[in-house]
């Protein structure tokens, strides 16, 4: 089994939005953003990526393809991406079962009125109730914890 984890070719994005059509639809924009993969025998097994917004950085689509579960694959692709994006505070919208992963990579939970107005509106749906929608805002300085 050969693993390579690394960031994606503007060109390789359409491989992530594969895989995020089990994570919730979503869309690449090259234009703003950084996706980072695990391959594994040249397949695309999980994912991270670092928006930039006017406000900062958001981490989101931290997701592995459920036959690749289990082998620390959400761990590595973090990691990647904190090691090439990580000079910034990123922030993140955990959900409330992961607050401790995040925790271990040295995000903190904070304040929802902590966030950067750019990336808590993409939670207005919430209506400023972010854990009744399952979601704790988190943010790691430059340099957190790993």
């Amino acid at each position: 089994m050969a693993k390579e984890v690394r960031e994606l070719k503007q060109e390789e994005f359409p491989l992530a939005e594969k895989v995020w059509t089990q994570y919730r639809g979503q869309k690449a924009d090259p234009k703003r953003e950084r996706i980072y993969g695990v391959f594994v025998d040249g397949a695309l097994a999980a994912t991270a990526r670092c928006t930039r917004h006017s406000g900062g950085l958001e981490m989101d689509c931290v997701f592995t393809l459920d036959e690749h579960r289990g082998h620390g694959y959400a761990r590595e692709v973090v990691k990647k991406l904190l090691d090439e994006c990580g000079s910034e505070t990123i922030y993140i919208h955990s959900t409330l079962p992961l607050i401790e992963f995040y925790g271990s990579l040295g995000f903190e939970p904070i304040p929802e009125a902590r966030l950067p107005a750019s990336i808590r509106e993409r939670f207005l749906f919430c209506f400023g109730q972010m854990e009744g929608c399952n979601v704790a805002p988190m943010m790691r300085n430059p340099g957190g914890a790993r």
